[in-house]
């Protein structure tokens, strides 16, 4: 199962690059609408991220109940321990 403190930091990380926000103690308290400012191109930028870096799918249900960042943890450690999420890319080359 994922850390919860990496998920963090990993999310800080993409709401730097995709937002410019400075979230280095990034709360699991915080709304991301209102605390963190984040509009509808945001949270489709910062999803389409989560998905990449942890091969999960996340649909439009799932994020309606997403409100907080502690949501948004909670459902991609989620997603990210479901038996079904698709496997890592491959380190190694075919012959």
């Amino acid at each position: 199962m994922t850390d919860r403190r990496e998920i963090l930091q990993t999310l800080a990380e993409f709401l730097k690059a995709d937002t410019e926000l400075n979230v280095d103690n990034l709360s699991e308290e915080l709304s991301l609408r209102e605390g963190l400012g984040l509009d509808s191109v945001d949270l489709v930028g910062i999803v389409m991220r989560i998905e990449g870096h942890y091969r999960v799918r996340l649909s439009h249900s799932d994020l309606e109940r997403v409100a907080t960042v502690g949501n948004l943890v909670d459902l991609i450690q989620a997603k990210a321990g479901e038996p079904n999420s698709p496997p890592p890319p491959s380190e190694t080359k075919p012959a």
